[in-house]
């Protein structure tokens, strides 16, 4: 289990016991995060999942994989710490991940 820490574009926060092997946004939907919607139940194909990733995470997380970033040029809001919450699977090593939510997504 890994804690992880979504908050809202509004400022509120949630925060989630999360199974090692589930995807973040699989988390996030099991645990009714409001603002991750995953249209595509976590295949990839849309953009619903968007987050940004705390910098103090980044390199836990890892580097989106070419399928990831062509879905984040659909997003609004992208940054450099843009990821989608289906690509990242929880780990012990992500205990206390915080992920912050876009504006578009509330």
């Amino acid at each position: 289990m890994a804690k992880i820490i979504y908050i809202e574009h509004s400022g509120a926060s949630h925060e989630v016991d999360a199974k090692t092997g589930l995807s973040v946004m699989e988390a996030a939907v099991k645990n009714n995060i409001p603002g991750i919607d995953a249209d595509c139940g976590g295949a990839c194909a849309c953009a619903t999942c968007h987050v940004y990733v705390d910098s103090a995470w980044l390199d836990k997380t890892g580097k989106p994989a070419a399928m990831e970033e062509s879905m984040l040029d659909f997003a609004e809001g992208v940054e450099p710490n843009s990821r989608l919450a289906c690509q990242i699977k929880i780990t012990d090593e992500l205990d206390g991940m915080i992920v912050r939510l876009p504006e578009s997504q509330h």
